[in-house]
């Protein structure tokens, strides 16, 4: 019920600008940038029910993972597990991301699922390591993102075993690739089935170049090469919004050029010989992005009375869901994460630093106990998801939210751990 309170208190599932895309999915029948046709029939799935549905799988999910972690750890007392969630739902945004329509919980549930799955396999039961395989697929399948960071975590999981051969199981990094590629077949297949070709999800290169624009990368390139290279977009180089965000989802140039339809292989030509003309600058401003991403961990971006595209999907394929979404409070303009977020942003932040310090701590003692481990996975993903997000789509807070619990989570397991409050019968299994 904590997991699911933000939507309780509601009277509706949570939305966002993008929830509208993922629904439209099912009814359009074709492929928009960005937008899964996997997440799309999951939300499908749960439209008879009001959505409430998702949200029970979403929590029913969440749990179960926690649950996992933490019997993991020594901690399966009620008591103990019930503090950490309750922690959890206070002081991180994890709530807020299990109460909404939108494809960001999966991507935190997917790295712990890939991290138990590479350092704790031998406790895992047989239907467990299924659920978490099943996990990991599904949630590569909702997001290309997450996909790209779960590669990553694996990447650095089979460099990593190269040392730590008897702490990291091959068998599970197996897995976890092997769940991946499951999830890809997932994502052609849907795509396949909804659309009738057999295409990844589009969408990359544009937003690259959304990322470029506000750089001032395609500015740059626009400026070198108008007039001698007849592009679409030299006659406005001198009107391009200062954001991605103004660029694609408001009124600019780019609905007048006909929005991705009419622009996603000129959007493409420019972002790849941009990558190519300015290495140095796109370097820098990678790093600056990706600086700027890890910092950016507030909750709530997006969530609120103001997602006019969503709100359209609603009343052109699902009229019977108005009354009860009109009035919930989110569209009543009452949700506000000011106060939240004075809470949110330096828990997340602390929950960084002082997870390094864990990860630190074992360097200096020479002695890396699972929960170090799991700390560097979890760094590892969090790092990668600043590049895989900020450098190549533009920092968000949304895009740092959606891990940053994952911090406070092994936090609040050092601490506990710290005052002795595990269960005795898994002490052996700390430290190696």
């Amino acid at each position: 019920m904590l997991l699911v309170l933000p939507a309780l208190w509601n009277g509706y599932p949570l939305l966002q600008w993008d929830t509208g895309g993922y629904l439209a999915r099912w009814y359009e029948g074709y492929l928009v940038p960005s937008r899964s046709t996997v997440f799309g029939l999951y939300l499908h799935i749960g439209e008879s029910s009001y959505f409430w549905t998702n949200l029970g799988l979403q929590a029913f999910a969440t749990l179960w993972v926690l649950l996992i972690v933490l019997r993991g750890f020594g901690i399966a007392r009620s008591w103990k597990i019930f503090a950490v969630a309750s922690v959890l739902c206070i002081a991180t945004s994890l709530p807020w991301l299990t109460s909404l329509l939108l494809t960001d919980i999966f991507a935190g549930l997917a790295v712990l699922a890939a991290l138990l799955l590479a350092l704790q396999t031998n406790k895992l039961s047989q239907i467990e390591t299924v659920f978490l395989a099943g996990l990991i697929a599904f949630s590569a399948a909702t997001h290309s993102a997450t996909l790209v960071v779960l590669l990553g975590l694996c990447l650095v999981g089979a460099i990593a075993r190269s040392f730590l051969r008897t702490r990291i199981s091959g068998k599970g990094l197996l897995q976890g690739i092997a769940s991946l590629a499951a999830g890809a077949l997932m994502l052609l297949a849907s795509n396949y089935w909804f659309s009738g070709t057999i295409a990844w999800t589009p969408g990359g290169p544009s937003i690259a170049f959304g990322r470029m624009l506000q750089d001032g990368i395609v500015a740059r390139y626009l400026n070198d090469h108008c007039p001698a290279m007849k592009l679409k977009l030299c006659p406005y180089r001198n009107e391009l919004p200062a954001t991605a965000d103004q660029f694609l989802w408001g009124k600019s140039v780019f609905n007048t050029l006909g929005r991705f339809k009419g622009m996603s292989d000129e959007m493409a030509f420019i972002a790849g010989h941009a990558l190519i003309e300015y290495p140095g600058q796109q370097i820098r401003t990678a790093a600056i992005a990706t600086a700027q991403q890890l910092g950016m961990v507030a909750t709530g971006e997006g969530v609120h009375n103001r997602i006019g595209h969503t709100y359209g999907i609603f009343e052109h394929f699902l009229r019977d869901q108005l009354k009860p979404l009109r009035v919930a409070r989110q569209q009543q303009g009452e949700l506000d994460f000011t106060t939240i977020n004075r809470l949110h942003i330096p828990v997340a932040l602390l929950s960084a630093l002082a997870m390094l310090g864990l990860i630190g701590a074992a360097i200096w003692r020479r002695k890396a106990d699972d929960l170090s481990l799991f700390a560097v996975g979890a760094s590892a993903a969090i790092f990668g998801n600043a590049i895989v997000c900020g450098a190549l789509s533009g920092p968000h807070d949304r895009y740092g939210a959606r891990l940053a619990w994952i911090a406070t989570l092994i936090v609040v397991i050092a601490i506990m751990r710290w005052l002795n409050w595990h269960d005795e019968t898994d002490a052996t299994s700390r430290t190696a």
